[in-house]
């Protein structure tokens, strides 16, 4: 198969999912309405509630969500076959991953900007918000613990990366300061914003940077991630408007450029698919498809860690009601074809089938390296880029990727410090700069009481991540369903997609409970107890809620009718 079909088939079902399915869950479900006032303004502090252009917040919103993982995953699970990848990835951001994005900024915003796990127990009761904001805080412990490894790791693999990865921050910074303080015209600002880091790009093989191998004798790789926690905690304190929003924003301007050229090298180079549809000679070991794919691949089709994002940064920043579908539908659309770039990488970049087998010898491989040797060979062929300024320019979008979820990632936790404070009354952790290093804190001890002196303790439990991620998500929709439902709307566009990621999360969360327990993994095992006891609680909570307000629902309509008659 070559691969411009499966480009085209991919971008043009999720472009029609954009353009026809997200307007009509928009207007008949949600009932987007701008004549409604947004939190951003009633509750506007200048901090985190900031009325924001639909342009800039669409950045925040998809640089954020879309770290390494939708890398990853299809990188990964193309083992299977190509195909079913592929279908995952476009079936899953058309008709989920859209929709419980979009859904999730409107619950929040309708809720004066809550995160889920308030708005959970807002309408089914404190135990319930207590057992979603413990899934919460180990998913986000999940994704910041791994990714500060995962981008220590792209640095020191390619040193050519840092000086781009780290100026980033300063045009990030300049690029708020020309929006919002001298209301400089944003297109101008945005292409000298774009402009500025391609030139980074250009000149970071002529500057490579690479730590010494000790310093105050820990490893390059645990000062990386020192460096990056203390700056993630720096950032997760300041206003958005500062840093966060213009980092997030014109990285998504770089990082959708750097796909139409990855896109546009596949339309000239006119790669094959190396790897088989459908992949009939597993390697020993490889786990089933069914459930494992759709937890393999999370982010990329849904991911629980977008509704995190969409009720606890961007639904604060929503500037008009309809916004929301832009912001929503369209943020989870680019993470979508990121996803679709990663599957063509990973099985298009290689000469040969064998060439491909060479790499995915076991379950696991491909993964990050796939994506960037892949994609650097068919830019190279493509449009003639340098190979080393190919590899570095895919290093950056992956490590810039993963530094944007980062930086949220850590906000988020400072929010559930707060929150908690909140809950149980404990002034000094609704203290801005206590939570954030409490945040901070335990994702370090994390990274280095687990995994030693190199700090990669998060790798430990990222196995769990995937299903972790999927049952975050089911449990959003599920929660989202409840409000619709109270609200008189029609549920059915959430309840199908969460029955069916709770099922396929529920069996994979199972299948690899026997796994660690056999390995003798028990601090898996013990986290995986948790988190099923936890999902388990929070379902049946939420069915009995949902049973209910269907009763009071239909009874409403009864009532109704006999009243007209």
């Amino acid at each position: 198969m070559n691969s411009i079909v499966v480009l085209v088939l991919g971008v043009i079902g999720m472009l029609c999912g954009y353009f026809f399915y997200s307007k009509f869950v928009a207007s008949r479900i949600l009932g987007l309405d701008n004549t409604r006032t947004t939190p951003s303004h009633t509750m506007q502090d200048g901090v985190d509630y900031v009325p924001t252009n639909k342009f800039v917040l669409w950045g925040h919103h998809f640089t954020s969500v879309a770290g390494a993982a939708p890398i990853i995953g299809p990188a990964i699970a193309v083992i299977w076959g190509w195909v079913p990848a592929f279908i995952w990835v476009v079936f899953g951001t058309v008709f989920m991953a859209g929709v419980h994005d979009m859904s999730a900024v409107w619950a929040s915003m309708r809720s004066k900007g809550q995160s889920i796990g308030t708005i959970a127990g807002n309408v089914m009761g404190g135990r319930v918000r207590t057992l979603m904001m413990v899934v919460i805080f180990l998913l986000l412990l999940m994704v910041n613990a791994v990714f500060g490894v995962a981008i220590a790791n792209m640095m020191i693999k390619t040193p050519s990366s840092v000086l781009p990865v780290w100026g980033a921050l300063a045009v990030a910074f300049i690029v708020g300061q020309c929006i919002y303080r001298f209301k400089m015209n944003l297109p101008m600002v945005s292409l000298i914003g774009v402009v500025a880091l391609y030139a980074l790009i250009y000149f970071g093989p002529m500057f490579p940077i690479v730590l010494p191998e000790t310093v105050l004798g820990l490893p390059d790789n645990a000062v990386w991630n020192i460096i990056l926690f203390a700056y993630a905690g720096v950032a997760s304190i300041l206003p958005v408007w500062m840093l966060l929003q213009p980092r997030d924003y014109i990285n998504g301007l770089q990082l959708f450029v750097g796909l139409i050229l990855l896109y546009l090298s596949i339309f000239v180079a006119a790669p094959d698919v190396v790897a088989p549809a459908f992949n009939m000679n597993l390697p020993s070991g490889t786990p089933p498809i069914m459930p494992l794919l759709f937890v393999t691949i999370a982010c990329g089709a849904i991911s629980g860690f977008h509704g995190l994002v969409a009720t606890g940064t961007t639904s604060k920043q929503i500037d008009k009601e309809e916004d929301v579908r832009f912001v929503g539908y369209f943020g989870a659309l680019g993470e979508g074809l990121l996803a679709l770039g990663a599957i063509l990488a990973a099985t298009a970049g290689f000469a040969s089938f064998a060439d491909w087998q060479a790499v995915y010898q076991k379950f696991g491989d491909g993964s990050i390296g796939a994506f960037i040797d892949g994609g650097a060979t068919i830019l190279n062929h493509g449009v003639g880029i340098d190979m080393v300024l190919s590899q570095t320019m895919l290093t950056v979008m992956a490590a810039l990727f993963a530094g944007t979820t980062m930086d949220t990632g850590v906000r988020l936790q400072r929010y559930i410090f707060q929150e908690f404070g909140e809950i149980y009354r404990l002034p000094a952790l609704q203290n801005g700069a206590v939570a954030t290093l409490l945040a901070v804190g335990t994702c370090l001890l994390l990274a280095f009481g687990a995994g030693g002196i190199d700090g990669s303790g998060g790798m430990l439990i990222w196995p769990l991540f995937g299903t972790t991620n999927q049952l975050m998500a089911a449990l959003t929709l599920m929660i989202i369903t409840v409000v619709l439902l109270r609200h008189g709307k029609n549920v059915w566009y959430t309840l199908a997609p969460l029955s069916f990621l709770l099922i396929m999360s529920v069996l994979a969360l199972l299948m690899q409970l026997k796994t660690f327990y056999v390995d003798g993994n028990w601090l898996l095992v013990f986290l995986d107890i948790v988190i099923l006891v936890a999902t388990i609680m929070v379902a049946l909570e939420s069915f009995s809620v949902l049973r209910r307000e269907w009763h009071a629902h239909k009874n409403k309509e009864v009532n109704s009718s006999e009243a007209n008659n």
